[in-house]
């Protein structure tokens, strides 16, 4: 069995940590945390596992999985390349989705291997991860040899496995951003519309969530095309006028992503050949940029 050593084991690296090792496929040695209690506290929610203070004490293993925060993946690094631990063909694999595998270039100068492996999922619970985790879809990209034996660990916890190419990782990772973490941010923007409107803010909420998780399900359903709706998708440019018009005089700055998101739609709307051309190119117009 391969052996295995976590560094940074948080929330992440606890329920990778526990999957792996309950699932039998890797001996778990060392965890490297920025205080013993913490690594102890993995070791003991993990089930395996020693807890040690500096890369002097880590012993060597197969795989290093450096679960730590992005700003800390560099160091993490070059400590371990600096160590003498890595042997030739050991594998060292990050999981961060925003950084390239080529960060951990330290320890391929020793010989090793990287990869790296981003579960596209909330880690804000271990035990409900590691409950959850099957079905979760893991971006990897890295050295061959290390692309698959991590493709076939993940798999074997109920990972969904696919290539990610390392050159565009961040614009990959924005992606998630962007439906997630800006899906948020667009929500709060329409419940202040509605507001203005003379909605409270809890009212506002109900009256969008059937909108909403129905426009959600129809994306998801017959994708963005056929699932676009309004007034951009019918080509009514006297509608968009009048919605900008209101924005303008009410906050520029919402005006501003009604016109960005808008000729999103504007190419959705064109694609799927709905509106006449007339109409999306007087909204085309109508969403130019302000100067």
């Amino acid at each position: 069995m391969k052996s295995l050593s976590i560094i940074g084991c948080g929330a992440v690296g606890k329920t990778l940590g526990r999957l792996l090792h309950q699932g039998g496929l890797f001996e778990l040695r060392d965890i490297l945390n920025r205080s013993l209690a913490s690594g102890a506290s993995a070791a003991a929610f993990i089930g395996a596992g020693r807890a040690v203070s500096n890369h002097a004490e880590l012993r060597p293993a197969d795989l290093y999985l450096i679960a730590a925060s992005d700003d800390a993946i560099a160091r993490c690094a070059e400590a371990l390349a600096a160590s003498g631990l890595v042997r030739p063909g050991a594998i060292a694999c990050h999981l961060s989705g925003a950084l390239p595998s080529t960060v951990l270039e330290p320890v391929r100068e020793q010989g090793g291997q990287a990869a790296s492996v981003h579960p596209v999922k909330s880690f804000a619970d271990p035990s409900a991860s590691v409950a959850d985790f099957s079905g979760t879809w893991c971006g990897i990209e890295g050295d061959p040899p290390a692309v698959a034996l991590l493709s076939g660990a993940f798999s074997a916890i109920g990972g969904r496995m696919f290539p990610v190419d390392p050159r565009y990782k961040s614009v990959y990772h924005a992606g998630s951003v962007l439906v997630c973490n800006y899906l948020t941010s667009l929500i709060e923007v329409g419940v202040r519309a509605y507001q203005k409107g003379g909605l409270p803010r809890e009212t506002a909420l109900q009256v969008m969530e059937p909108l909403v998780r129905g426009t959600l399900d129809n994306v998801f359903r017959v994708g963005t095309v056929q699932a676009l709706t309004g007034p951009i998708a019918r080509g009514d440019a006297a509608v968009v006028a009048g919605q900008l018009a209101a924005l303008d005089d009410w906050d520029s700055e919402i005006a501003l992503v009604y016109r960005t998101l808008g000729r999103v739609a504007l190419e959705l709307s064109r694609r799927r050949g709905a509106a006449s051309t007339g109409g999306l190119a007087a909204i085309e117009e109508l969403l130019a940029v302000k100067v």
